[in-house]
């Protein structure tokens, strides 16, 4: 686990093993969810990088929405 401090500008450093293990870049944009008391860092993906990520998913045990009810 690794830690960080905020400073008296309010600002923190994502440790260097985090940032390497997430890709994460200079200026590449970070969303801030608090929810409970705890603050996560959710890195922003541009939506090309989505594009075909769901190819080959088992759709096998999706219902229609007709069915759902």
């Amino acid at each position: 686990m690794s830690a960080t401090t905020i400073s008296s500008k309010f600002q923190i450093v994502i440790p260097k093993d985090i940032r390497e293990k997430l890709h994460l870049m200079p200026q590449q944009r970070l969303q801030v969810v608090e929810k409970g008391g705890i603050i996560t860092l959710v890195p922003e993906v541009p939506l090309k990088s989505l594009k075909g990520f769901i190819k080959g998913i088992d759709k096998s045990g999706i219902r229609e929405k007709k069915d759902r009810m």
